[in-house]
């Protein structure tokens, strides 16, 4: 099984903190969160790893071969000029999926105990173009699921509210988590170009009748390290361990 992990982010929001240092080589625990992220996706069962990089993407690339690749197959897509975002990146990398089977897409910057193989599992049950790990939390920004899937998407600083269907039926409100199961005919469903959130693709194809379905990681730990508050609360959890 594949699985991408999105490293080529500026990570901006951690300040000096990523000034020297790649976001996906910050430390939690001790440990870089690229390499917790990529042995959870190992255990989760995929022998293939796809890292997208841009911002210091020689010192990613080094540490992962220091590693020893994390003893499976590694390959690297490099953003050159600037990152290009989620759906961006994704579309980037399609030609290293070997397209034999659904993968996994995660966030770097994510840190979570969520059972991900019975997300795998749910993903392919359901048939669905993706599946996305969601929770009930507090956001500003929500993803809105009926009946049939993804239906729209809401973001409470605008109080913007955006339906991809006339009729969603009775509708849930979740927080996306930042991980994906996808399926490979995805790659060929995209018609967007340049830098653009994968997210923009879901609700487009979510409007033309495709399935994007949710997994709800409910009580599941759940941290993402994008700033320097949130960095300080995920290592504030690993030292309480």
């Amino acid at each position: 099984m594949d699985a991408m992990i999105l490293a080529a982010g500026l990570g901006t929001r951690l300040g000096e903190i990523t000034r020297d240092t790649p976001k996906a080589l910050v430390e939690v625990g001790g440990v870089p969160v690229i390499e917790r992220v990529a042995k959870r996706l190992i255990d989760a069962g995929a022998d293939r790893l796809i890292i997208n990089v841009h911002h210091h993407a020689d010192r990613i690339i080094d540490f992962v071969e220091s590693r020893d690749r994390f003893g499976v197959d590694v390959l690297f897509s490099p953003e050159r000029d600037a990152p290009l975002e989620t759906g961006g990146g994704m579309l980037h990398a399609a030609p290293l999926f070997r397209r034999e089977q659904p993968f996994f897409v995660h966030n770097v910057d994510v840190l979570s105990d969520a059972d991900l193989g019975e997300m795998y599992q749910r993903h392919v049950k359901l048939k669905a173009v993706a599946t996305l790990a969601v929770q009930t939390r507090k956001s500003t920004r929500y993803l809105l699921f009926g009946d049939d899937g993804l239906c729209g998407r809401v973001d409470t600083r605008t109080s913007n509210r955006a339906e991809v269907h006339a009729t969603c039926g009775d509708i849930q409100q979740f927080a996306f988590s930042g991980i994906h199961v996808v399926s490979p005919t995805l790659l060929g469903l995209m018609q967007e170009r340049g830098t653009f959130s994968i997210i923009d693709v879901y609700l487009r194809l979510a409007g033309d009748g495709h399935r994007i379905m949710y997994y709800d990681i409910g009580g599941a730990s759940w941290l993402e390290v994008g700033s320097p508050e949130r960095l300080e609360m995920a290592r504030r959890a690993f030292r309480e361990e």
